[in-house]
Order: C-alpha cells, then sequence, then structure tokens
C-alpha cells in the first residue's frame, strides 16, 4: 500500500499520482488539506523523509512570507505550523513501509516501486 498526501490543485501532485496509478499500485490518497495530518503524522513522515520540519515548509505560500519568514522555530514549532496551516507542507509527498519521497518531480516515486 502507497500513501500519497496529495493536493488535487498541484500539478505535480496530479502527475504524481497518475504515475502510481499507471504502475498498478494500491494508493490510499490523503487529501491533506481537508485530512491534516496530525503532529504525530508529520515526525512520522519526516522520520521517513530523513527530513527537519524547516525543509517541508512552502516558503513561497502567502502564510509563510505573512507569518514565518525569517523566524527561527523549533523542531515542534515547525510541526504545529504545518498542522495549523496545512497549506505550508511541501507536495506531494509518497510513503511507502518505513521510506517515503517527495514528489517533486513525480519520478522520485519510483524509488518506492
Amino acid at each position: 500500500m502507497i500513501r500519497i498526501y496529495h493536493n488535487n490543485r498541484c500539478s505535480k501532485s496530479r502527475q504524481t499520482l497518475e504515475l502510481l496509478q499507471n504502475n498498478n499500485q494500491e494508493i490510499e490518497v490523503i487529501e491533506y488539506l481537508k485530512e491534516t495530518p496530525t503532529a504525530a503524522e508529520l515526525k512520522d513522515v519526516l522520520q521517513k523523509l530523513g527530513m527537519k520540519p524547516e525543509q517541508l515548509i512552502r516558503k513561497g505560500e502567502a502564510v509563510y512570507k505573512e507569518q514565518f519568514a525569517g523566524k527561527s522555530l523549533s523542531d515542534d514549532e515547525w510541526i504545529q505550523a504545518m498542522v495549523e496551516n496545512p497549506v505550508l507542507i511541501e507536495r506531494p509527498i509518497v510513503v511507502k513501509g518505513d521510506k517515503a519521497v517527495i514528489g517533486r518531480p513525480p519520478e522520485n516515486v519510483l524509488s518506492l516501486l
């Protein structure tokens, strides 16, 4: 089973989902803007990605520029920021077992197949 944290309005997310579907994968789609991951879920995903929370932040988003740009937050504070503002979460994130990748470019997910 592959899980994708997906935003249908994002072309890279749609392309990544299509790539998974074309490879006949069993997919759980999580529309993370509607079903926001918990702090524990984000910590788990970050561990699988091998990333620090701040590395998963979309710094081009208006909410980042207005509320977080230039701030030095702890890992837990960045995670809380993503829980409260899921638009800040980089997308798409694809998880399989104990590994995860960001689908930018979409071909990154091939390493999980």
